[in-house]
């Protein structure tokens, strides 16, 4: 479970186009979640892990089914509002594809991570069902749990892996930053959704910070 605890929402209500721009993002998210789990999983060591990581694909394309549908609802049509989002997900996940599979699974597991904690701010200022619709499609547990079982299994049979590991989610945690930024920067409607609940940005990040400090000491790795 995340130790961000999102910021209280306000009497302001989000926009429609902002509620629009966050599903459009986080279908597309889920798209691409689905694709890189799907081709990480021929990264697994065994067909238990391989099965495991099949799994977490499969919900992902459920995750963005829904999202999609929801977007349909809501009168917008789903691969126009993803569109925006292609770029800045695809240079991140260029610039992060992993050499083997803990890297694979140090990816999910620092950058989901980080992702969803920051979803969960943004989501604090929506009405059901919108909001409730994606706190349901974030990550479960289970995701979290499997990546940092095999991460402490793999530090405690080689100590030397932490090192190239830690360095590796420094870049996951940079690379994932810079794309945010370029984001926030071209779709000033999802920027307004943290003025709504009267977010600090800075105050935002040390909570993201203080969050991926605590995941990363949980496995073993440092910061």
């Amino acid at each position: 479970m995340s130790d961000v605890t999102p910021a209280v929402q306000t009497a302001a209500e989000p926009s429609p186009e902002a509620v629009v721009d966050l599903l459009g993002m986080l279908a597309y998210g889920g798209l691409v979640a689905f694709d890189r789990m799907a081709a990480d999983a021929r990264l697994a060591p065994d067909l238990r892990r391989r099965a495991v990581l099949s799994e977490m694909a499969a919900r992902e394309i459920t995750n963005y089914c829904r999202l999609a549908e929801r977007l349909g609802e809501l009168g917008a049509d789903p691969d126009a509002v993803m569109q925006p989002y292609v770029r800045a997900v695809s240079d991140y996940h260029a610039q992060t594809e992993p050499a083997d599979w803990l890297e694979g699974l140090a990816k999910a597991y620092v950058g989901d991570g980080i992702a969803d904690d920051f979803t969960r701010e943004v989501a604090a200022v929506l009405a059901a069902p919108d909001r409730d619709l994606i706190l349901d499609v974030l990550h479960d547990s289970r995701h979290a749990d499997f990546a940092a079982d095999e991460l402490r299994a793999a530090i405690a049979a080689d100590p030397k892996v932490a090192n190239r590991l830690s360095m590796w989610a420094r870049r996951l945690v940079g690379e994932g930053i810079s794309q945010a930024l370029r984001v926030a920067g071209e779709r000033p409607s999802l920027a307004s959704l943290l003025a709504i609940g009267g977010t600090d940005f800075q105050a935002l990040l040390r909570r993201l910070t203080s969050a991926h400090t605590a995941r990363m000491g949980a496995v073993g790795l440092n910061n």
